[in-house]
């Protein structure tokens, strides 16, 4: 599992988000929406302080991470995080994980 937040992105969260030393942008699973992998689910994202990441990213200080309690969501898959210019906020691509042996 990857985690790639593009640069277009990281502008956009570090113009939005007020994130204190030790937090960080967390990337979830959340009730209602759709993905290109879930029916029922969207991306969320949070600031939170990481307890037990298992993916974790830090481009220009910003930490970005996947918490262990949602890997359902996203095992098996890389997460890339883009910009809508559009609708002016994230958005999110899922690509097979050519990596994940389960």
């Amino acid at each position: 599992m990857e985690l790639t937040v593009t640069p277009e992105a990281l502008a956009w969260f570090k113009k939005e988000l007020v994130v204190d030393d030790g937090r960080g942008v967390r990337f979830f699973g959340k009730i209602y929406g759709k993905t290109q992998i879930h029916d029922g689910f969207s991306v969320g994202m949070s600031v939170d302080k990481p307890e037990r990441a298992i993916v974790q990213k830090t481009i220009d200080d910003l930490l970005f991470f996947i918490d262990e309690t949602d890997e359902w969501f996203f095992k098996g898959y890389d997460l890339v995080v883009d910009y809508d210019a559009n609708l002016d906020e994230p958005k999110y691509a899922f690509n097979e994980d050519k990596n994940d042996r389960s």
